[in-house]
């Protein structure tokens, strides 16, 4: 799913109840993130310009602020513990597919 109007970057994940459990919302242009108003804990790719992975937030809590790199452009919400279960890290580039959109709750 993708963020990338004033309103949906805006809005991002506050307020949802759960995401599922393959879900990735990306948000565009998004350097930093907060997580206000969440009420589950997020994992978080921060990617530059060319797609590729400049820093990663792990386990990010309800009401923090997430941390700043200085070339991210934006940046990939995911369930927590997505990332240490996977083999994702920094300097991969990452390719969005448009499959089957599943919707937050």
């Amino acid at each position: 799913m993708g963020a990338y109007r004033f309103w949906s970057r805006f809005k991002g994940l506050m307020l949802t109840k759960s995401i599922p459990e393959h879900f990735a919302m990306h948000i565009c242009p998004c350097p930093s993130i907060h997580t206000f108003f969440m009420r589950f804990t997020i994992d978080v790719l921060y990617l530059n310009d060319q797609r590729e992975i400049v820093g990663l937030e792990e386990n990010l809590a309800p009401g923090k602020i997430g941390k700043r790199f200085s070339n991210a452009r934006s940046v990939v919400e995911l369930p927590a513990g997505t990332i240490s279960t996977t083999s994702i890290e920094v300097g991969q580039t990452v390719a969005f597919s448009h499959g089957k959109q599943e919707h937050v709750s």
